[in-house]
């Protein structure tokens, strides 16, 4: 069955400008004729290292190095066949050459070849000459025809001098590859139809050591030039050359689907050719074009694929199982069966089995086999056993449990491995599945988890499951099961007669999420979160609450299903009613310390929430405590007590619940402590350094008190440094994460949120792919701290309950990372996080009344 748009191809993020233009010195090491040989040979290969490293941005180290060793198992010819519009070479020109320039500095030598239709109509409009179609074929009379030879050869030059700018050396190639003869010379004038294919000049520029720039021109036999579409050249040069890759550089970014609108992902042309040409949407240059690719494939290799990608995804594409765009390729039909029999053979069961990474060795290979005689199973292959998949009905009664999954090199590098997991997931609703730590696709099954858990140096993933009841059951006997599997790599492997062991990964992603940009971010399904017990209500007082968290919070628990305001205190607005709360009036009353130790010995108050300046609420914390038996809870949003060990510092993603939980006094942590830690905390075993944080808030942070950090006059067009050494949260997140670090603060214009960018320096180079996945293992099942691919922004975040974590870019020179983080200062920065802290003093459910992101 056909599915338009389930895999999640854009995953990855193409590499971007910044990280392209860090190449400057490195293309500088290209071998051009004026150099020595033994010279330009150690700079091709500092070239070609620097690239890789880049590389590695936008996928694993492992995935870089297994798609280049495919790639030039060919010859250089055969690599790629690149097929750009003209309306790229127009928009996207440096984007283009810089992509390319990439391709070239690792030594592979794509085949470019470019249309110019855009170019074409603009010239021709200028000229006030209508264009002519029949059947969307251009005709082409002698005046056009001047005009198309001119625009392509105007925009061939333009390609190969922005890809020698790059230090690529390229070739025009502008005819004598394409022999044609007229296509329909009265209906379509000089219009060619390719009758054969020279590539002499194509492996000529390739051994020179230079890119071969192509236009999609032909000529007769007699020298008279035909204009050719250049869909068609590119197919038909593909035909002859044989290539790994074609490549079709689009604005969209591949095909879309007509119902939904969104890219397809991956066709598989044996098993869903025929029901996809009979889609509704499927109709004119869309059936042309599926139908064309279908053609061509069929004359080529089974490992020859089409991607129709936008200029920026090219390298994504190439170099990353999640890939880009619409991925377009034979595959094989998918066998479906819950016999043994209906194996081909024993022998290729086995050895299908033995690539599952849970499958230590041959005889554990067939006692697994002997196993499925007597256990319901069902079991999805491609015809030739490439890739298995064993399904088998979880005993809990959950979602269908995955318990075999393999596939060979090239099933994986060919995608049919997507084939065959998109037959089982339309046959389940739901899955449910662990791999192993080490497994060398891990990411490839993050892409296609809704969520995932770990425990015990383990991971549980699961997909199509939307009760969180039901995904708390499926964590309940994923920990059950394994509470007695040593952690990463101790868990033995399957043999005869075993119980099926868990296996481990480092990485836990949860995506289900998309960023602001349209890549795929990162959140939870099921959560961490402490599950309280209790359900009576409860009477909050709140001390000093004329301020913007104060108001926060009051917003907050005026929806919480058990907390009610008693009292709120602000000697400025004594005697005022209460705005924006709707459970009951409410008078603002100024507290004195009598009352509130008068409250407190008669029991009106169970969670007293301080909301005052710095160095002010410590007589009403003494009241409360100078009550023998006093039962009450404090949370202090100051920092006068979070530095005090007696008092429970309540971040609770990064610290311990239930000591929280247990305790009656928590400090609060500051709203710029808090973004930072969550920056930081995941890469503190791996720093080697002093991190440096650059924060930037909202004037909101700076009070209601009139100041030039709160004033809009003063902060326009502006923004504004302070205490740029010895700030408070320097010191509370230095105390926090157990190392130094360097904080520097500012405020800017807009009102409501925080930015956060901090440098990391690391004891090792790591790739960004790796480092983000320890930001999601760290914070699997945190519902109020998601990690992002793209580094997030303060307005996506502003009003919102979480932080957000992403960006992770990588020095290309030097190990440390950048990462950047956001936070709403009055929500998840101090009264967001107040009401977490407050549930679990109550022993209420820890999100109670906080809205989920």
């Amino acid at each position: 069955m056909f599915r338009s748009c389930k895999l999640a191809r854009s995953a990855a993020p193409a590499l971007s400008a910044a990280v392209r233009s860090s190449l400057g010195a490195a293309r500088q090491g290209r071998v051009a004729v004026r150099v020595s040989q033994f010279g330009g040979q150690m700079r091709a290969n500092s070239t070609k290292s620097t690239v890789v490293q880049l590389l590695n941005n936008i996928g694993s180290k492992r995935e870089v190095e297994q798609y280049l060793k495919y790639f030039t198992s060919v010859d250089n010819q055969q690599f790629a066949v690149i097929k750009v519009g003209g309306a790229i070479i127009t928009q996207n020109l440096e984007e283009l050459a810089s992509s390319l320039a990439f391709l070239n500095h690792v030594g592979l030598y794509p085949i470019i070849l470019h249309g110019t239709g855009p170019q074409i109509n603009e010239i021709l409009e200028k000229e006030g000459v209508e264009p002519e179609y029949h059947d969307g074929i251009r005709v082409t009379d002698s005046k056009t025809m001047s005009v198309v030879r001119k625009c392509f050869l105007e925009q061939n030059m333009k390609l190969v001098e922005a890809l020698e700018k790059h230090g690529v050396r390229a070739r025009p190639i502008i005819g004598g590859v394409f022999t044609a003869e007229y296509l329909d010379k009265d209906k379509y004038d000089l219009v060619g139809r390719i009758t054969s294919v020279d590539k002499s000049s194509i492996e000529a520029s390739i051994r020179a050591g230079a890119l071969p720039v192509l236009t999609s021109m032909a000529e007769t036999y007699d020298g008279q030039i035909l204009n050719i579409n250049a869909d068609v050249a590119a197919g038909e040069l593909a035909r002859v050359v044989q290539p790994l890759k074609i490549v079709y550089l689009n604005e969209k970014g591949g095909l879309i689907h007509g119902e939904t609108g969104e890219i397809i992902s991956v066709i598989n042309l044996d098993e869903e050719y025929d029901s996809l040409m009979k889609q509704p949407w499927v109709k004119y240059g869309t059936k042309l074009k599926i139908k064309e690719i279908r053609d061509l494939l069929m004359h080529l290799p089974r490992s020859s694929s089409v991607a129709i990608i936008s200029t920026g995804d090219l390298e994504k594409e190439l170099f990353t199982d999640s890939g880009a765009g619409t991925m377009i390729h034979r595959g094989f039909k998918i066998v479906t069966t819950d016999k043994v029999a209906d194996f081909p053979s024993a022998g290729a069961l086995k050895q299908a089995l033995l690539r599952d990474s849970t499958i230590a060795n041959e005889t554990a290979a067939e006692a697994y086999a002997a196993t499925l005689e007597s256990t319901p199973f069902t079991a999805y292959s491609d015809e030739p056993l490439e890739v298995l998949a064993v399904v088998k009905e979880a005993k809990n009664g959950g979602p269908a449990y995955v318990d075999i999954f393999s596939g060979t090199h090239e099933a994986w590098t060919n995608k049919v491995t997507d084939n065959v997991w998109n037959t089982l997931q339309s046959k389940h609703a739901a899955l449910q599945w662990v791999i192993k730590e080490d497994h060398e696709r891990a990411s490839w099954f993050f892409d296609r988890a809704d969520g995932s858990f770990v425990k015990n140096g383990h991971i549980f993933f699961w997909a199509g499951v939307d009760s969180p009841d039901a995904v708390t059951d499926m964590i309940k006997q994923f920990t059950k099961s394994i509470s007695q599997v040593p952690a990463a790599g101790g868990a033995p492997a399957r043999g005869a007669g075993q119980v099926r062991k868990f296996s481990t990964l480092t990485r836990t992603l949860f995506p289900n999420e998309k960023s602001a940009l349209g890549r795929r971010a990162y959140s939870t399904q099921a959560d961490n979160t402490r599950k309280g017990a209790n359900t009576k209500p409860a009477k909050v007082a709140l001390i000093g609450a004329r301020g913007y968290t104060g108001q926060a919070l009051i917003s907050l628990i005026d929806s919480h299903p058990y907390f009610e305001l008693n009292n709120v205190s602000s000697r400025e607005l004594a005697g005022k009613v209460l705005q924006g709360y709707s459970k009951k009036e409410i008078v603002y009353q100024s507290l004195s310390v009598d009352d509130v130790k008068r409250m407190e010995e008669d029991g009106e108050i169970d969670v007293w929430v301080m909301a005052l300046p710095n160095g002010a609420c410590m007589p009403f914390v003494n009241a409360i405590e100078s009550v023998e038996g006093g039962k009450s809870s404090i949370v202090d949003l100051s920092a006068d007590f979070r530095f005090d060990s007696a008092w429970a510092y309540g971040l609770p993603e990064l610290n311990d619940r239930e000591a929280i939980a247990k305790s009656k006094r928590i400090a609060n942590p500051g709203c710029y402590a808090t973004g930072s830690q969550a920056a930081i905390a995941p890469l503190v075993p791996y720093l080697a350094g002093q991190p440096t944080v650059f924060g930037v808030s909202g004037y909101s942070g700076a009070g209601t008190k009139p100041s030039p950090k709160n004033d809009v006059n003063v902060l326009k067009d502006n923004m504004i440094a302070y205490a740029l050494t010895d700030h408070i949260h320097e010191r509370e997140v230095s105390a926090q994460m157990g190392t130094s670090v360097a904080f520097v603060p500012h405020v800017a214009s807009w009102f409501q949120g925080i930015s956060l960018t901090v440098s990391l320096p690391l004891k090792k180079y790591m790739t960004s792919q790796e480092i983000r996945e320890i930001y999601a293992a760290k914070y699997a099942g945190e519902p109020l701290i998601h990690v992002t691919t793209e580094a997030p922004m303060v307005k996506d975040n502003s009003g919102k309950h979480s932080v957000a974590v992403g960006g992770f870019g990588v020095h290309s020179k030097e190990p440390r990372v950048v990462v950047v983080a956001t936070i709403d200062n009055l929500l998840k920065g101090a009264a967001t996080q107040c009401l977490q802290n407050m549930n679990l003093t109550m022993d209420y459910d820890e999100l109670a009344g906080i809205p989920r992101d």
